[in-house]
């Protein structure tokens, strides 16, 4: 009997996966510079209202949903694991081949779509954090302990450097001349751009490896947090959201807020330190809106979309990929922020569209069928 899904999980699936877009879509609307979900070139908000409008949006969504959707996708691992727990197959077993098709989907979305794919690093945390969930719990503690301060002590040490550096008067920047991709990402073809990729892959891939502690820790944060309870709509569950819902309003919110602070200083600390506290905030804050209004159709929609959250993160990239690369469309660095963000909520729309039909046909979607089909196969073998 195939187990009962959890409403909840799947309309914090698609919130995050909706979300991701929301910084995503500055990178294609401007043809893969970036240096526009950071501060440290462009950097004057207070210039304009578009340059505003960008900054309040990243201050929003700008590693926040990613952090979102990372804690689930370890929700999911904690799930795959009690299932196999309670029908007494083999931990991590086909759980490992189901990742290393993760990888395997994220590589070919790395390569025709967009060279910032998440999916490839979810599968190699997925397959690590597999055999730290066999060990327990105490390993589970011991493991986000080291590996969270790991990653917490090399952020900050970053972050006094960007501080001492910023102080000295030096030029900071991440990236440095990005000329030639805007310019092949405006006038290069298709096959062009995927062979760029393919051709840069290790450079291309730099953070995907640098995230892996962070990802590491956040996974099992949602295993923890499914462990406790904290999803449940019971009193204990509402009790622990309030506490998250505290940490992400009194300790995350004031942290994000240095975005606004001239320079772009705290751009990565915040983007790969202080975001997911925020997460959580966002986490806890969506939980008690659906909670006080169970019937909001938005809620259903968001639900659809969570169950189909792979098919919907490659598919709002592929459509952002036509609307701004040359190509597609080609309005890439011709639109203003009313503009993109007004695009991010369209493409949204189409999103939640899509799944709502999808789903009228056929039981998950195409992404998560191929996955569905091919461990089916890797666990009739084994």
């Amino acid at each position: 009997m195939a187990s009962k899904r959890i409403p909840l999980l799947d309309i914090l699936r698609g919130f995050a996966v909706l979300g991701t877009l929301g910084t995503n879509i500055w990178i294609f609307a401007h043809l893969g510079d970036l240096s526009y979900i950071f501060t440290f070139d462009h950097f004057t908000w207070w210039a304009s209202i578009q340059d505003l409008i960008r900054t309040f949006v990243l201050f929003l969504v700008n590693g926040k949903l990613l952090g979102l959707l990372t804690i689930m996708f370890g929700v999911g691992l904690e799930l795959k694991y009690q299932q196999a727990i309670k029908k007494g197959n083999a931990w991590p077993g086909v759980y490992i081949w189901t990742s290393v098709i993760l990888m395997i989907e994220g590589f070919i979305h790395f390569s025709l779509v967009m060279e910032y794919d998440i999916l490839m690093s979810y599968g190699v945390t997925a397959i690590i954090v597999a055999f730290i969930v066999k060990g327990g719990d105490r390993v589970i503690s011991w493991a986000m302990k080291i590996i969270g301060g790991l990653h917490a002590g090399i952020m900050l040490f970053i972050l006094c450097i960007s501080i001492y550096l910023s102080l000295t008067g030096a030029n900071v920047t991440l990236f440095g001349d990005m000329k030639d991709v805007v310019s092949l990402y405006k006038d290069g073809n298709w096959l062009e751009q995927v062979h760029y990729r393919l051709q840069s892959f290790l450079s291309l891939r730099i953070e995907v490896i640098f995230v892996i502690p962070m990802n590491i820790f956040l996974f099992l944060l949602g295993v923890r947090l499914m462990r406790a309870g904290v999803f449940s709509s019971d009193e204990k569950g509402k009790e622990k959201r309030t506490k998250l819902l505290k940490i992400g309003l009194y300790i995350g919110l004031p942290l994000n807020l240095l975005i606004f602070i001239p320079g772009g200083v705290f751009d990565l600390t915040i983007r790969y330190l202080f975001a997911p506290l925020l997460s959580l905030g966002y986490l806890a804050f969506l939980a008690k809106i659906v909670e006080n209004t169970e019937r909001f159709w938005l809620w259903d929609k968001l639900e659809l979309v969570g169950r189909m959250s792979l098919t919907c993160y490659v598919v709002q990239n592929l459509l952002s990929s036509i609307i701004f690369y040359g190509w597609g469309i080609g309005l890439g660095n011709k639109v203003d922020s009313v503009t993109i963000v007004f695009i991010w909520v369209v493409l949204s729309m189409v999103q939640i569209a899509f799944a709502s039909l999808w789903l009228r046909m056929f039981k998950n979607g195409p992404m998560e069928t191929a996955r569905k089909f091919a461990s089916g196969i890797v666990h009739v073998k084994s």
